[in-house]
């Protein structure tokens, strides 16, 4: 296995270094430091074999943690039960906790990860990740500190469930632990986690969340400038400040030890800022001279957190400067002969194996049948006091349930659906958030795996894509790159879609939801109807709570408080409570119409009904489909019912171009549907202010003449 110039380097300074007198020697402070100086050479050494593997052709993945492995002295400050969000520069950390229990072996996790080997212990070969169930370390492949609104969530929840009664995986006095690094603390997920945290300290909450950023004073190429992260968070009011130099062992144990201890006792947040020093460039394939002087990498050998423990152990006369050789040495070919084995491992070799958390996870939903708790029928319900009703048997069935999101609680929300949830509840299980999207859904993510059953509310459909990656890097992905040892069970709850009147524009009427359509693994329910509406609610939260899923459930804002359907005073579109179940995946028919089949969803339901009617009148029988589920796609039902008129008209009120018609036409096509189909569905524009709306939303007139020209065709 080729050696890199780090290697010489610490040959010939630890070869160099004199053996201190009987008697001169110092008292060593840290009791476990050589367990951390063998956590610290196999963290340098899985460096230097993900190197010989992707030269091999046999690794895939070479960011390392060179330079960064004092993070194994936060590990020993903090205890086996302390939930950490780990950045992916951690592997010392890794190493170290791992060491805290029997029957582990660290060094072939993380090689069976480099290699993407079926056997690596939590994601099976889908990516290289620092986790593992038993160590509670929750697996995150982010590069860009997108866990950081998660870890609030845990740190939230471990006081929040016992306040509720619900057992929680981690105990009373937990801390939960996160990292990231300096170019990360830039990010918005990190300056809104942080504000996050403060914010709800500030209000009494506890949040004992240790925050630990490892300053390399470099992002891949571009510096950080010096001293920015003590600027930036080293005299934030309510957040507690420590620093350590990172590679120096005894004082990263001394300072990590009082930054977890404070934050244990005083259950609020603190920021542990380590200096530490990236080495071997960012990753196996950076040509780190075409951006840095070669004195300046040089220079940086001598900051090697591995050699200054080895310097510290000599010193303390716990080493000779032999034996500090002899361990690094012996580390290299237990890892080398690690390396040399595991890299002939099977890896993921079908699509089938490869989406089989995916596809398990989408079975157990499926098979979701539950009645709506409470006592059906009653007097008919608009959409939105069908909602409503059902979150309030939702809270009541489900002591685990918290409700939460901006002016949910006291208010009820914009559109009242919310109205009365607290005072029935209490605030501890219906509360408001500060307004900001990433944060309510990290908070969901991170009170999803802490045993609580989340119903986050996003205020209008736009101001999903503000925090979207919550969903589609962190939420969608945790029982993929898990094989669902972890979950984040979540019901996001979001005011969508177009056509409310006297109040819009693009922000509050938005019709696109392709950002979350081809997200794998998300369930995404589109009611339209009111005791569909409650009982689609329902049949999401038992999928979160028994398959873990995260499903988004998309609520018509124009349609929250409509009575009437084809005159004035019929109250044609209220419904009474439900008694059936609602499968996930299963669509509804109405009407028995030959001549046409009409494929829609959301308002497109409610104009179809009334297009229908209309046609009735001309001598078109048509039959309107509600899909109710977007993903996944009610295909069979689809199927069943085009070929009954062997004429389809998609109504799709989303948009022409990446709109949810382009799937159901793809579904139609490639499951052999031979018959006749049209599309009709709104501009490819943003929604304008007031009635000039109208002009790029899709409408009755065009869904009539469309439907009109499709049967006349034949």
């Amino acid at each position: 296995m080729t050696s890199e110039p780090i290697d010489a380097y610490y040959t010939a300074t630890v070869s160099a270094l004199g053996t201190p007198g009987r008697g001169e020697a110092p008292t060593l402070k840290v009791p476990n430091a050589l367990a951390l100086f063998d956590a610290q050479l196999g963290s340098r050494h899985l460096d230097l074999a993900a190197r010989w593997l992707r030269g091999q052709g046999k690794g895939f993945y070479t960011i390392g943690s060179s330079g960064h492995e004092g993070n194994a002295a936060v590990a020993a400050a903090l205890r086996l039960t302390d939930p950490a969000l780990l950045h992916y520069r951690s592997g010392g950390f890794y190493l170290a906790r791992a060491a805290q229990i029997g029957g582990c072996d660290p060094l072939r996790d993380v090689l069976l990860g480099l290699v993407a080997a079926t056997a690596e212990p939590i994601s099976g070969g889908r990516h290289k990740v620092f986790g593992r169930h038993d160590l509670n370390i929750i697996p995150q492949t982010s590069t860009i500190a997108s866990h950081l609104p998660r870890a609030v969530g845990v740190a939230f929840s471990i006081a929040r469930t016992r306040k509720l009664g619900v057992p929680c995986p981690w105990p009373d006095d937990a801390v939960t632990v996160c990292s990231f690094g300096d170019a990360s603390a830039n990010h918005s997920t990190t300056v809104g986690a942080v504000n996050a945290t403060l914010h709800a300290a500030y209000q009494g909450l506890p949040m004992p969340l240790l925050f630990v950023c490892e300053d390399n004073g470099i992002g891949i190429s571009t510096p950080t400038p010096r001293g920015w992260i003590a600027r930036a968070y080293g005299d934030r009011k309510g957040l507690r400040y420590f620093a350590a130099d990172g590679c120096d062992l005894v004082e990263t144990v001394e300072t990590a030890r009082a930054a977890a201890d404070w934050v244990r006792r005083e259950r609020k947040p603190a920021f542990l800022h380590l200096c530490t020093v990236r080495l071997m460039g960012h990753a196996g394939s950076d040509y780190e001279q075409a951006y840095r002087a070669p004195a300046d990498i040089v220079a940086d050998y001598e900051r090697d957190p591995v050699l200054n423990t080895a310097r510290m152990l000599v010193a303390h006369g716990v080493l000779t400067p032999e034996q500090a050789l002899r361990r690094y040495e012996d580390k290299r070919a237990e890892v080398t002969e690690l390396a040399r084995e595991i890299s002939a491992c099977p890896q993921l070799d079908s699509a089938p194996t490869v989406m089989q958390p995916l596809r398990e996870t989408l079975d157990d939903t499926r098979a979701v049948s539950v009645v709506a708790p409470g006592d059906p029928g009653g007097p008919p319900l608009t959409l939105a006091l069908a909602i409503n009703r059902a979150l309030q048997e939702v809270l009541h069935t489900h002591p685990e349930a918290i409700v939460f999101g901006e002016d949910i609680a006291r208010k009820g929300g914009v559109y009242g659906v919310t109205r009365g949830l607290q005072a029935t509840a209490g605030p501890a299980r219906v509360f408001d958030t500060l307004l900001d999207e990433q944060t309510i859904l990290g908070l969901a993510l991170g009170a999803g795996v802490s045993g609580l059953l989340p119903i986050p509310e996003i205020q209008y459909l736009a101001y999903l894509h503000n925090a979207g990656d919550q969903i589609r890097g962190e939420g969608a992905t945790l029982q993929f790159f898990s094989k669902r040892q972890y979950r984040n069970p979540m019901v996001v709850r979001i005011a969508g879609y177009g056509y409310q009147k006297g109040f819009g524009g693009h922000f509050h009427n938005d019709n696109s939801i392709a950002a979350v359509r081809d997200i794998p693994g998300v369930v995404i329910a589109s009611p339209s109807r009111p005791d569909d509406a409650a009982a689609m609610l329902h049949t999401c939260v038992v999928a979160a709570k028994d398959a873990g899923a995260v499903c988004v459930y998309l609520e018509p804002i124009a349609l929250y408080h409509t009575k009437d359907l084809y005159a004035d005073g019929d109250q044609c579109w209220l419904a009474p409570y439900p008694n059936q179940p609602v499968r996930v995946g299963a669509a509804r028919t109405y009407g028995d119409g030959t001549d046409l089949t009409i494929l829609t969803f959301g308002n497109g339901v409610f104009m179809s009904l009334r297009v229908a009617r209309r046609l009735a009148g001309a001598g078109i029988a048509a039959r309107v489909v509600d899909l109710r589920w977007l993903s996944p796609l009610p295909v069979e039902d689809m199927l069943r019912e085009a070929n009954v008129s062997g004429r389809v008209l998609i109504v799709d009120e989303t948009r022409h171009t990446g709109g949810v018609g382009e799937g159901v036409l793809a579904e139609l096509t490639d499951h052999g549907y031979a018959g006749a189909v049209q599309r009709v569905a709104s501009a490819d524009s943003f929604i304008p202010l007031g009635d000039a709306a109208l002009q790029v939303l899709l409408s009755e007139d065009t869904i009539e003449a469309a439907a009109v020209k499709l049967v006349s065709a034949r």
